[in-house]
């Protein structure tokens, strides 16, 4: 029971962690209309930043908001491509995930571990201060969740603000934000800001999750953030009262569960990738088989 305990929770912090992730995916595929595909290339930026700085002794919260600032310039340069130089969406977000792979190189290496002699945000002197009778996990998995929280906290009070619905109207009706005046341009721009910062964020939290940093692990992230955007949405779409930042954390929790459950099934870690990408199809398969019969029924 213990050990199913431990699991349990090991998960859902994952998820939790992931979650950060998804409200980046969130914003560019589902507010934005956007393809962006810099989420494999900001998602190892914010761990190789953070790696780096870890590695020199930097305050460890010091190093998030750092990450966020990084993963904000990927969004930005992301953004300039595709507005100002008028590249296409899908391609101007394979110009800068290329781009910061080689950055990411030159950061980091292509592996990078921190000494267990350096504090992580899980292992930080507030942290033991507040939560030092816990073990490790336990301690993992409140902090994830407070994170989780704050950033959907932070995102649905600037959903509200005039900032934030237009920048939900670029993607919904691009012409009535025009039509206001407002640059749609700018606001597709401030949108993937946003998001890449939330993406490098969280792969900034992943490196003092796991004390390491690969060149590859940003492979497939895209895949995943819109796997737990597309389950979290399906699953809510009959409850309009809930918001698309709750619905997202559901999603990467329930898709980390199935993941687990197929390594607990004894597939194989190189396999991982594969049997994510079978997940998301079948996600996406269920998605447009219930968009059909919807329009079936209004026929």
């Amino acid at each position: 029971m213990s050990v199913f305990l431990d699991l349990a929770v090991s998960t859902v912090t994952q998820g939790l962690i992931y979650a950060l992730l998804s409200y980046g995916v969130l914003i560019t595929y589902r507010i934005l209309d956007f393809p962006d595909l810099s989420v494999d290339g900001s998602f190892p930026l914010g761990a190789a930043v953070t790696a780096v700085l870890l590695a020199k002794g930097v305050d460890p919260y010091l190093t998030l908001l750092i990450a966020i600032a990084v993963g904000a310039l990927a969004g930005l340069a992301t953004g300039i491509i595709h507005v100002r130089l008028k590249v296409r969406d899908l391609l101007a977000g394979i110009i800068t995930m290329t781009a910061l792979f080689s950055i990411n190189l030159q950061i980091a290496g292509s592996n990078l571990m921190i000494d267990r002699s350096f504090d992580t945000i899980f292992t930080g002197a507030p942290v033991m201060a507040l939560f030092g009778g816990m073990n490790l996990m336990y301690r993992k998995f409140v902090i994830s969740l407070i994170l989780a929280v704050l950033f959907k906290l932070i995102l649905d009070l600037f959903f509200s603000t005039k900032c934030g619905m237009l920048l939900r109207a670029t993607g919904d009706n691009a012409t009535v934000v025009t039509s206001l005046a407002v640059d749609q341009g700018r606001m597709k721009i401030l949108g993937l800001v946003i998001a890449n910062a939330l993406v490098s964020l969280c792969g900034a939290v992943v490196c003092h999750e796991q004390r390491a940093f690969n060149s590859t692990m940003g492979t497939g992230q895209v895949v995943f953030g819109l796997a737990t955007v597309i389950i979290g949405t399906t699953i809510f779409k009959k409850l309009p009262f809930v918001k698309g930042t709750t619905a997202v954390v559901v999603g990467s929790i329930l898709y980390k569960v199935c993941i687990q459950i197929a390594i607990s099934l004894g597939l194989p870690a190189n396999l991982l990738k594969l049997v994510t990408a079978v997940l998301f199809l079948i996600i996406l398969v269920f998605g447009n088989a219930g968009g059909r019969k919807k329009v079936k029924s209004n026929a």
